[in-house]
């Protein structure tokens, strides 16, 4: 980690890091906002407004060396568009859901898309972050190259904060090589079927990089070769699917499953964890190889469910109060949590209550 002299920053970080310490120092809490596109993921937070939509650009972008930089302002579109102009992407297949989606409030929300199991979590792509913490000082953590290793990976947990930790300035990635070829087959099975055939495919050197079940439909991407995916196809058997955008939909939560309600609830379970009983839920879609659910609800004993089998329940409301729900902390994560909070953002004003009400 280094301290960067505010005299060498851009006018709009110093002008934020003197915002944030002028709260910092009357104990005035902070509305971080971006581009509002995913307003709804988290507790709503009073404070006064700090937006961060001005810090935008691409700073650095190294295709050979697969790795970009650029500022939490930025439009993720056009991040992903300077992308595939050099045929790469974003490995974690970040959703949007409004053309207004950043590449800080993706960084902050730390939410992945169908190909997360297969390819690595947003996490696992960040490389280093400019940031400005609760006292208003500018740090850096982290790099720009892949094999910055050295010290305690501090940049990842960026990942997912919310904005809690500190107010992001810029973010490296690492970046992949679009698939060459991909292809979606779809077959009949149920929730068992389902896990027995991923286990015995997952066993296999297959080119698997999503999967999809709901209404005893199974759908299974395959990314890579051509020559690579056909033969998987073969192998794995079923048929085409009707629908080409089916991930796209998927990942913007455009799918048939969530057309009738904009409250649902979403599971993190072991992927080899039992169907939900049939009394707790009135349907269900199942992606990541069982590792994420999306459900709604029949019964309030689902969180009880959850939790027995080892996962955790994150409740969305995007219709009434447009927010989030997060599962509970056991006591000695949110007493951890509250330490790294603290160490980050002593005064606590840096979107207090976003994620729980004690940190």
């Amino acid at each position: 980690m280094q301290s960067i002299d505010l005299a060498h920053s851009s006018p709009t970080a110093q002008e934020l890091a003197d915002q944030v310490r002028q709260a910092f120092l009357h104990a005035q809490p902070l509305r971080i906002i971006g581009g509002g596109s995913k307003a709804f993921y988290g507790r709503h937070v009073e404070g006064k407004p700090l937006s961060v939509n001005q810090l935008q650009g691409i700073i650095n972008y190294e295709p050979s060396e697969l790795v970009i930089t650029a500022k939490a302002g930025t439009p993720l579109h056009v991040i992903e568009s300077t992308l595939a102009e050099q045929e790469q992407m974003l490995g974690f297949e970040p959703p949007y859901f409004s053309p207004t989606a950043t590449l800080g409030g993706t960084i902050a929300c730390g939410l992945s898309g169908p190909r997360r199991p297969y390819s690595g979590a947003v996490r696992d792509f960040v490389l280093g972050v400019t940031m400005i913490n609760g006292k208003g000082e500018i740090l850096r953590f982290g790099g720009q190259v892949m094999k910055n290793v050295a010290g305690y990976d501090v940049s990842r947990l960026m990942c997912g904060a919310q904005g809690t930790l500190g107010v992001l300035l810029d973010i490296s990635l690492k970046v992949v090589p679009k698939p060459a070829f991909e292809q979606t087959q779809q077959l009949q099975c149920n929730q068992q079927q389902m896990q027995t055939l991923l286990s015995q495919l997952g066993r296999q050197p297959l080119p698997i990089s999503a999967t999809l079940l709901h209404n005893n439909q199974l759908s299974i991407r395959l990314s890579g070769t051509e020559p690579g995916v056909r033969a998987a196809a073969l192998k794995i058997g079923g048929e085409l699917p009707a629908t080409a955008p089916l991930w796209q939909q998927l990942k913007e939560q455009q799918h048939a499953f969530f057309h009738s309600t904009d409250n649902y609830i979403r599971l993190s379970l072991p992927p080899a964890a039992p169907a939900i009983p049939e009394h707790l839920v009135t349907d269900q879609l199942i992606e990541w190889g069982g590792a994420q659910r999306w459900v709604r609800p029949h019964d309030n004993d689902l969180i009880e469910w959850t939790t027995s089998h080892g996962g955790h329940v994150t409740t969305i409301d995007r219709a009434v109060q447009k927010s989030t729900q997060f599962h509970p902390l056991s006591r000695p994560l949110l007493q951890l949590s509250q330490r790294i909070k603290a160490s980050f953002d002593p005064a606590r004003i840096l979107n207090p209550g976003r994620l729980y009400p004690d940190l």
